[in-house]
């Protein structure tokens, strides 16, 4: 029987400047897509793999987003935690801020900005990542998206892969999948730094990468970059056709 995480970070302070014109009037993660935000349908998803606690940083018309998360949550039924930063702390620096809500289990870190399709009768992609959980091997196993089946939003070749789940960073972004930025990770990674200190999540990724503690698995549906106000139209459309096609 395999540990279901049951906690999740959610990283929703930034300010979406590239999604401007619709970050001026919201967060980024309010950010509708099929007439839904972008951190609702993250929230569902975690809610459906067993996640019954989360904690979102907020920075960016933080009112504004802890009320939404919070009547989100409302109708799940799981609980929230708000994480506020008066500067911003970056990838790294706003999990570790929140870190002792984790205790020393592992847990789910996810963008507040994450749009991604499970595929239809399948083990969703975040139980697969509790399902390869192994904290004896890997301080983080994460999610990528070959670039060849990105065909509504736009890819970087941010990692290689190769077939024994070990991976390798692309300095030059040509390798063959992009970061979703969809991960499980252990709370020791993050205790190197201290609380309230800014610093990006990549050196992290890059010190487990060299361990030999950073896998992957490749996502088996669809996962959307979503940057730029064409990303967000891409998808919208994208969505709306689809589940208007589930009848939803």
């Amino acid at each position: 029987m395999m540990d279901i995480p049951k906690r999740a970070f959610i990283l929703a302070a930034g300010m979406g400047s590239r999604l401007r014109p619709y970050t001026d009037s919201c967060p980024k993660p309010m950010v509708q897509v099929a007439g839904r935000s972008l951190i609702s349908r993250a929230l569902e998803k975690l809610h459906q793999a067993g996640v019954d606690e989360v904690v979102v940083n907020l920075h960016y018309m933080a009112d504004m987003l802890r009320a939404h998360v919070e009547d989100v949550v409302r109708g799940l039924g799981v609980r929230a935690h708000f994480s506020f930063e008066e500067t911003l702390l970056d990838t790294g620096g706003g999990v570790r801020q929140a870190l002792d809500y984790f205790e020393e289990d592992p847990f789910y870190v996810i963008a507040g900005d994450a749009l991604w399709e499970d595929v239809p009768g399948e083990e969703s992609a975040l139980m697969k990542l509790a399902r390869v959980w192994d904290a004896g091997v890997m301080d983080v196993v994460t999610l990528f998206e070959p670039l060849e089946r990105m065909t509504v939003t736009r890819g970087a070749g941010d990692y290689d892969l190769f077939p024994d789940g070990f991976v390798r960073r692309s300095a030059d972004k040509k390798g063959g999948y992009m970061w979703t930025n969809i991960r499980l990770n252990s709370p020791a990674i993050y205790r190197d730094h201290a609380a309230g200190e800014a610093f990006s999540f990549l050196p992290l990724m890059d010190t487990a990468e060299e361990a030999g503690r950073l896998k992957a698995l490749v996502h088996e549906g669809a996962w959307h970059h979503i940057s730029t106000p064409d990303d967000l139209e891409r998808a919208d459309a994208h969505f709306r056709a689809l589940e208007e096609g589930e009848g939803r």
